[in-house]
């Protein structure tokens, strides 16, 4: 059996990598041929849905575009062998995208480094998920750090970029996996840091009221019932930063649901949890992030409710 397109074109990338020149050649036409060639051989490989050998090809031409002196190119080239990858081979997508990202940001382009980077943090995500499909809760743990991590990268970039909605959504999706592994401070600052992102325009201003019920139930499960009553006392400031959220407003059932769940929590009263979480839910329906968090307090209600705990 004969060799494939991929792997013929492959082998004249090879030799033209390893070729010491001529006379009327240049170290630079050497290297834009190979990469020609490099290239060719990668697509020829995705044609065949090869696509670890179609990665490893692009990934040879974006060293022949850097020998080159050709660094958006390489960029580029790095950024294709992500996307093959992507087919089946995170860790190499990974690998590949943070490559593309030192290319990007050496050339300023911090717009498309945060797209890049939002990638890595959707893989890693993918992947968190994935572990605890499988049951490994560890891995998922990690995974899901790390997505945080990459997020909050994003959204640094986005918002040197004045690109504020995509910032945003990043942190809030940051927000969001903080809390997940349990790490509630971080998550409240990215909540609020979205909030606050949100209070100048008429557009975004209703959702703030949101990000501030979902740093309240983080900082409830923080179970330091001094410094939940310090949040919302914030929150729920009429003179304060937040008053624009109508968050304060005592019509409104966000704050009465958290600063009532704080009260269960300091008196490890699970019936008076459980009516109030009740109520709100008949009303507001609970999605499933917030299910999540009303779990875990309870639970923890439930482990402390024979003892008395100082918690005041």
């Amino acid at each position: 059996m004969g060799k494939s397109a991929g792997e013929t074109l492959l082998a004249k990338a090879d030799k033209k990598a390893n070729s010491t020149g001529g006379w009327f050649s240049s170290s630079e036409s050497k290297w834009e041929e190979a990469g020609d060639l490099y290239q060719q051989a990668a697509n020829s490989f995705k044609i065949d849905k090869l696509f670890k050998e179609a990665g490893d090809a692009f990934a040879r031409e974006a060293e022949c575009r850097e020998k080159g002196g050709e660094q958006s190119d390489a960029a580029n080239a790095w950024w294709n062998a992500a996307k093959s990858y992507k087919m089946g081979f995170p860790n190499l997508a990974v690998a590949a995208l943070s490559q593309t990202i030192t290319f990007l940001t050496k050339g300023g382009r911090f717009r498309q480094a945060a797209d890049r980077e939002k990638e890595i943090g959707q893989i890693h995500l993918q992947a968190g998920k994935d572990a605890s499909t499988a049951g490994d809760w560890g891995g998922a743990a990690a995974a899901k750090a790390e997505a945080c991590k990459s997020f909050d990268r994003a959204g640094e970039w986005y918002t040197q970029e004045d690109a504020k909605a995509t910032a945003n959504a990043c942190y809030k999706e940051a927000a969001d996996l903080y809390a997940e592994v349990g790490n509630y401070r971080e998550s409240i600052a990215r909540y609020e840091q979205v909030a606050r992102n949100s209070l100048g325009s008429e557009l975004t201003k209703f959702s703030v009221k949101e990000y501030l019920l979902r740093a309240g139930l983080c900082a409830v499960a923080t179970f330091d019932v001094p410094y939940a009553k310090t949040k919302m006392a914030e929150y729920t400031d009429p003179t304060g930063i937040w008053a624009a959220s109508e968050f304060y407003d005592k019509r409104r059932r966000e704050a009465p649901f958290v600063l009532a769940i704080i009260d269960a929590v300091e008196d490890c009263d699970e019936d008076v949890f459980l009516q109030t979480v009740n109520e709100y839910d008949q009303v507001m329906k609970l999605d499933n992030w917030k299910n999540s968090m009303v779990l875990k307090i309870q639970k923890w209600i439930e482990e402390h409710k024979e003892s008395d705990p100082d918690l005041k």
